[in-house]
């Protein structure tokens, strides 16, 4: 039976992945460390933490007795490093917080396991790891900073980011190869385009357009909203993590993008039209409203749920204009494609919400809604 660690995995991504390899595989247990700040929902994860084939303790990743004791205790194949402070617009507010988590809490992950991993040295006087052990690294296509109207972010494109947040990122995944370069450690990383499907904490575009429809808010969207990304299903990022755990050579990173190219606009335009849609198919969601103003047929009216409800606000400072990712070498290397369009994973995204409105309920209690007044007022 294999072992892995899965850190930051009460929030979006970490959640979707214990959830995936936990319902693929049959022969592994997964040992969950989490912070539980504010994006990590321990709710998220509640029904998969049968302290069997899941185990979940609360800690930080910069707590390095905490990591020493957990590889102590558990004979670790994997770690997955989730972990981080993710979001732009709070780097660009507390940037100190997203160096000392994204940058010296990946190389203390990687210092703990180096020292708890080594077995002995070659005859050219390397370090000799333990079969299987592998540290993957969740990495982002940010670390390149913005492209034009044209071309790809490949393997290859050099390392340029724009804000505190792809800095450190950056920073972390450069500490990662030196590691492997430094002291052969078995290191995987891979750089995924903007992430969207179930259990994302509503600071993100996708699930903040969707509360602040369903809440009768004004949607912000930055500038004139024709910053471009690439937008990949959760469940697609998920299985490709899951192909270069299990067969990628060390020290390979990877690009892993949907093919999605969308405005930031469009998206926005697109959730209006088909929250609307859903609504006017099936009107017992209407329920979820806070506007319920109603028609003259009796029903919860939604003819103000469209465009007008936009509201373009004072851009984000160093906002890259286009992100796009080619993953053409984890295609051609190990056989991944993204299997879901973004027209069919949009749909499913927003029936998510609309069918776990409690979760979203509890998830943007307490902190969250000083937070959002802060980062968008006077903008």
């Amino acid at each position: 039976m294999k072992t892995y660690l899965v850190t930051g995995a009460a929030g979006f991504i970490g959640a979707n992945f214990i959830k995936y390899m936990l319902a693929k595989h049959d022969d592994i247990k997964i040992v969950v460390l989490d912070a539980l700040t504010y994006a990590g929902n321990l709710a998220t994860i509640a029904n998969d933490i049968d302290n069997e084939r899941c185990y979940f303790v609360k800690g930080n990743i910069c707590d390095r007795n905490l990591i020493d004791q957990l590889l102590a205790n558990y004979r670790f194949d994997y770690i997955v490093n989730f972990a981080a402070e993710s979001h732009v617009d709070r780097s660009i507010e507390v940037p100190q917080l997203f160096l000392q988590t994204n940058i010296l809490g990946t190389q203390n992950l990687l210092d703990a396991a180096r020292g708890a991993w080594v077995n002995g040295k070659d005859e050219n006087g390397y370090p000799t790891w333990r079969k299987g052990v592998r540290f993957h690294q969740v990495s982002t296509d940010e670390v390149y900073g913005s492209l034009g109207a044209e071309g790809f972010f490949t393997e290859e494109t050099p390392l340029n980011p724009h804000s505190p947040y792809s800095a450190s990122k950056t920073s972390a995944d450069m500490i990662v190869m030196a590691y492997h370069d430094t002291y052969k450690m078995p290191v995987t990383i891979t750089r995924c385009s903007n992430n969207y499907g179930p259990y994302q904490f509503p600071e993100k575009l996708i699930p903040l357009i969707i509360k602040n429809i369903l809440e009768g808010k004004r949607l912000p969207v930055y500038g004139n909203g024709t910053n471009v990304r690439d937008w990949l299903y959760v469940d697609d990022h998920c299985k490709a993590i899951d192909m270069v755990l299990h067969q990628a050579e060390d020290g390979a990173i990877y690009n892993i993008g949907g093919h999605n190219e969308m405005q930031n606009i469009d998206i926005v335009k697109l959730t209006i039209a088909t929250i609307r849609r859903i609504m006017t198919e099936n009107p017992s969601y209407r329920q979820y409203l806070k506007k319920k103003e109603l028609n003259e047929a009796g029903e919860i009216d939604i003819e103000w749920m469209n465009d007008s409800l936009i509201s373009f606000v004072k851009d984000r400072l160093g906002h890259d204009m286009r992100y796009a990712i080619d993953p053409s070498k984890i295609s051609r290397e190990l056989g991944w494609l993204p299997e879901t369009k973004f027209e069919d994973g949009i749909v499913k995204t927003i029936q998510w919400y609309l069918d776990n409105q409690e979760w979203v309920k509890n998830v943007t209690s307490g902190n969250y809604q000083n937070y959002y007044d802060n980062m968008y007022k006077n903008r």
